[in-house]
């Protein structure tokens, strides 16, 4: 049984409007206001989002909310503060990726979130993608034998309602690496139940990104176990599916569309029996997600994503960049 709480969202972001119908399908949450820097944006999005009150101090929106939980969703180098601000509130805190815009700063949020006893969460909603579960639960299951190699291509075009600050400020976390690198990380880690440990990434700059800022690249992630997984993230990439390949030795899955926000996919296996299609049900990505938050959040089970798992896929993010300044592979920390 989920616990009811009054929500608060930091970011007046288009996430956001996504995640709000999703929450208002898992019983007992209440979304109740917004905090935003630009009173009008506040303003707007409270008012289309049906709720009650909008504010741009945090410190107000905080004390005058008495939320049980907050959805961070600003740009990435607010993340830290306003979620260590948010539990020193008493607030368990569901925040976007990447977590953080360091180490030091993750390692922060998560102790603080130990220390107060609340939960923290990482808002990596492919977990909940039914066909990425599938495929989790058939590799661990030993029937495509042992997997040695992974492929993603998640590569897509970034609409123009987002082609924003992910493209020309560096300083707000910035470009395709911290945007989707990070996504891909989460997963692998999800899909493999194994940590990364070494990194090679090569980015592009195709035109659509600013000055500094990546909009593509490519990296070759080296697994425990000797497993490599190779990913394309990219968004300059019209028209394009997204497709995910697991390949081990006695057999492979092949998934189409599963790495969207959508809910829906196409997967396959292949192995010595022949090709077949797995049938895989459409998901709510973020009901889902918010379910297990709300759960964790009453003490029953974790959420799909938490602040250590968003520290991690943050770690491999930053390694990607370290990795394609130097032009070398790059160890990721633990």
């Amino acid at each position: 049984m989920v616990k009811p709480m009054r929500w608060g969202f930091v970011g007046a972001s288009n996430i956001a409007e996504r995640v709000i119908p999703s929450l208002r399908k898992v019983a007992g949450q209440e979304p109740v206001a917004v905090c935003s820097r630009n009173a009008e944006r506040a303003r707007q999005f409270a008012t289309a989002m049906g709720l009650q009150a909008s504010y741009t101090e945090l410190g107000s929106f905080l004390r005058e909310g008495r939320f049980d939980a907050v959805y961070v969703s600003s740009t990435n180098e607010l993340h830290c503060e306003q979620t260590l601000a948010a539990l020193a509130a008493g607030c368990h805190v569901m925040c976007e990726k990447p977590l953080a815009m360091n180490r030091a700063d993750a390692a922060r949020m998560n102790d603080a979130a130990r220390h107060a006893g609340r939960v923290l969460a990482t808002n990596h909603h492919l977990r909940a993608q039914a066909a990425h579960r599938m495929v989790r639960d058939i590799v661990a299951s030993g029937a495509l034998g042992h997997v040695h190699g992974v492929q993603v291509s998640h590569a897509v075009f970034l609409p123009p309602h987002l082609q924003g600050w992910r493209l020309d400020a560096p300083g707000a976390g910035g470009g395709v690496v911290l945007d989707i690198l990070v996504h891909n990380a989460d997963l692998l880690r999800f899909l493999l139940g194994r940590e990364p440990r070494r990194i090679h990434t090569v980015a592009q700059r195709n035109g659509l990104a600013q000055g500094a800022l990546e909009d593509g690249a490519m990296s070759v992630i080296e697994f425990d176990g000797g497993t490599l997984a190779q990913t394309h993230e990219s968004f300059v990439a019209q028209h394009a599916l997204t497709r995910l390949h697991v390949l081990g030795t006695q057999g492979s899955l092949y998934a189409v569309g599963s790495l969207t926000q959508a809910g829906t996919a196409q997967l396959w296996q292949r192995d010595a029996q022949g090709e077949r299609e797995l049938s895989v049900p459409p998901v709510d990505l973020y009901e889902t997600g918010f379910r297990a938050f709300a759960e964790a959040c009453a003490g029953q089970g974790a959420p799909l994503a938490s602040g250590v798992d968003g520290a991690r896929a943050m770690a491999v993010a930053l390694a990607g960049l370290t990795s394609a300044a130097s032009g070398r592979m790059e160890t990721i920390p633990d």
